[in-house]
């Protein structure tokens, strides 16, 4: 009775525009499932500003550490990550880029987040409905500081739906991570608690095969709206701090 129904949904996934009978897009969900593949992110809304924290996830020796991007400046008031497809992430973040340039020309004003995020997802929506086309296979966190000094961090998925956090996790160990921030995470910590908080969660996530050159951080302040990224060296204090301390 099994193997007919596999037959029956198989039908269902060749492509992007056909819903199965129950409703569901199979192809979106399998995009979804990509991400949850994708090397951890984590970012946070602080009492201080907004930081994102990622695991680049270096399997390789071989590999350069400070050439793996995984935290990218779309303006100088706002920064994301991804996890999934990086290739994808990155054709999405250079359209944000230049999105954030054209508002700067034309209305002489640094662009929102929120619109950034809205036309990042009209794109990642549009591949769910297109014959020929795929879904990105990525989600983005994207953290700003507004005009005003409005702190601000969404997630959006492969569907193009986004949603507004405090603090939230993408890709591998993605529902542990969130566990942990419910019960850890405090609307009154500072970027460098929750720097330290991150760190924490992707040490519990990823185990001992973690090791600090696999972390890149970067945060923005709400009275500075600059994106800064911590240095290997801050990186490397933080780590060693958290394993003399859980020893």
């Amino acid at each position: 009775m099994q193997q007919p129904m596999v037959h029956q949904m198989m039908g269902y996934d060749r492509a992007i525009t056909m819903f199965s009978p129950d409703g569901r897009l199979l192809q979106v969900e399998y995009a979804k499932k990509t991400v949850k593949q994708g090397s951890s992110a984590i970012g946070m809304v602080c009492k201080d500003g907004v930081v994102l924290v990622t695991d680049k996830r270096i399997v390789d020796p071989l590999i350069v550490p400070e050439a793996v991007e995984k935290i990218f400046q779309i303006d100088g008031h706002i920064a994301a990550t991804a996890a999934g497809i990086l290739s994808d992430a990155r054709v999405l973040i250079e359209r944000a880029q230049l999105k954030a340039q054209q508002h700067a020309v034309v209305y002489d004003s640094p662009v929102d987040t929120l619109t950034i995020v809205k036309d990042i997802c009209n794109l990642k929506q549009i591949c769910t409905q297109s014959g020929g086309l795929r879904p990105f296979g990525v989600s983005l966190l994207i953290a700003g500081i507004d005009n005003g000094g409005n702190k601000t961090l969404f997630e959006t998925d492969p569907t193009g739906i986004f949603f507004q956090y405090r603090a939230t996790a993408i890709g591998e160990g993605d529902t542990d991570v969130e566990d942990f921030l419910h019960k850890e995470f405090k609307d009154e910590m500072t970027i460098e608690m929750g720097v330290k908080l991150a760190v924490r969660a992707l040490m519990k996530v990823v185990g001992e095969g973690l090791q600090p050159e696999r972390i890149d951080c970067a945060y923005i302040k709400q009275d500075e709206k600059k994106f800064k990224s911590y240095s290997k060296e801050d990186i490397a204090k933080v780590f060693n701090d958290l394993k003399k301390k859980k020893a």
